[in-house]
């Protein structure tokens, strides 16, 4: 049987570990970490979630749902970890971040040793693939900042460029330090229990704090941050769907009130109405002592932020704890480069797992993860692997990245978009769109069960 070796500890890696160790295979795991960081991650733990600590909607019958019911059904590892050291967070799947690491590197360290069944883990950067090796398979799961030789020769391997986003850092406060009698608790929609800050603006509250976001100074941006583009210029390509809130306010006076600072369903109690704005700060730790601010990813200097972020109401007199941040991300070109099975086409002996194959969140990284893990398993015992259903969330996910119109590829998200739509004639018939969705949600869980079975 083949050993397997993984490269990266973030989500995708241990997770793709841990599905592999279980399976009796021999698995080494290597993290360059701490021995050479990146310009984005603050420790060398396993599972360190960078950004925020949210693993998405846990409201019944949605997208984000449904990828993780299916996760659950397949024994993931890090989602059970997440459920564990979970926060409150109304109707999401937030996580105590050190907790969550510190189990993820329990499970690790409990299969420390040698033969079918363990995990070893390496320390140490890696700077090459070996795509002929007759005794390994590879797991790539090194992340959206792969080191500068790993990803040249990834470009060696692949003979195509790669692409590039930005993903982003909130901003976390200090929770004793806000004025709690300017804001008020309550979950979008009475959606959950009421877990979130609202800091609820007026007009003029608003428009000054507009005035100062846009006026704010940005960050110079770094060399590692920018992507060649057509191999001419440098230059910052954000992905739309984590663009900074700098950038989105200049695309409109009232895009923040339709964005991240969307006040609709969160009704202030002291009124009685929504207010006209709303910024929303989510529990970032068990201890319920810290809070990030919701989608306030920025590209502003430091000083800056803390100007402009104690313009919003019950953040007067904010401590920041840390500053929001955005940082280039790197995947490759799925659809041309990648089988259903998250193999290399041209060099199967290599599967991408992670951020790094195309997909974008948390929850979707681990996912993969748990989809490489199981079929480089299945390989190293000498069997072919069955991609995942159609039907589900995960073989939607992953049909996604392999199948997607090649000039217009970007990182994908879980959403009902990326599910096959139901027969034309039950769309006739049901109008509802949410029990459209708990239909396809029962049809994406019943193949999947009969996948894993």
């Amino acid at each position: 049987m083949k050993k397997i070796k993984v490269i990266g500890g973030g989500l995708a890696g241990p997770e793709a570990a841990l599905q592999a160790a279980s399976a009796g295979c021999e698995v080494h795991l290597y993290e360059m970490r701490p021995t050479r960081s990146t310009e984005a991650h603050q420790t060398s733990d396993f599972a360190e979630l960078v950004c925020s600590n949210s693993l998405k909607s846990e409201s019944e019958n949605s997208a984000p749902w449904l990828l993780k019911q299916e996760m659950r059904r397949a024994n993931s590892f890090l989602l059970q970890d997440a459920d564990a050291t979970a926060v409150p967070a109304g109707h999401a799947l937030a996580v105590d971040r050190e907790l969550f690491s510190q189990r993820v590197a329990a499970r690790i360290d409990a299969l420390a040793g040698s033969g079918p069944g363990t995990i070893t883990v390496h320390r140490e950067e890696v700077t090459a693939l070996d795509e002929n090796s007759a005794d390994t398979l590879t797991i790539l799961a090194s992340g959206p900042l792969t080191s500068k030789a790993l990803t040249q020769d990834l470009q060696r391997l692949t003979g195509a460029d790669h692409l590039a986003f930005y993903d982003s850092i909130s901003p976390i406060v200090d929770a004793t330090t806000i004025d709690m009698e300017k804001v008020y608790f309550a979950a979008r929609w009475d959606k959950g229990t009421a877990d979130y800050i609202n800091c609820p603006f007026t007009k003029e509250e608003y428009e000054t704090f507009l005035d100062a976001l846009i006026t704010a100074e940005n960050v110079e941006a770094k060399d590692w941050e920018k992507f060649p583009v057509d191999g001419t210029a440098n230059k910052l390509q954000y992905f739309e769907g984590c663009l900074p809130i700098e950038e989105t306010a200049r695309r409109g006076r009232d895009t923040l009130r339709f964005g991240p600072m969307k006040p609709a369903g969160l009704t202030d109690p002291k009124t009685g109405r929504w207010p006209y704005a709303c910024v929303q700060l989510r529990q970032e730790n068990l201890r319920a002592d810290s809070y990030n601010l919701v989608g306030f990813q920025n590209h502003l200097k430091y000083g800056e932020q803390a100007r402009v972020l104690r313009l919003i109401p019950g953040l007067e007199n904010a401590k920041f704890l840390r500053y929001g941040q955005i940082h280039r991300n790197t995947y490759i070109h799925a659809p041309s480069l990648l089988t259903e099975t998250l193999q290399l086409k041209q060099h199967p002996n290599i599967l991408i797992a992670g951020q790094l194959s195309g997909v974008e969140g948390y929850t979707e990284s681990i996912a993969s993860g748990l989809l490489a893990g199981r079929y480089a398993a299945q390989l190293a015992q000498g069997h072919t692997p069955q991609p995942a259903p159609r039907l589900s969330a995960n073989g939607s996910l992953t049909h996604y990245i392999t199948h997607a119109e090649q000039k217009k590829f970007t990182p994908a998200n879980i959403t009902f978009d990326l599910l096959p739509p139901l027969e034309e004639e039950l769309r006739k018939k049901i109008r509802d769109k949410k029990e459209r969705h708990k239909l396809q949600c029962d049809r994406a869980l019943e193949a999947w069960n009969n996948w894993l079975a």
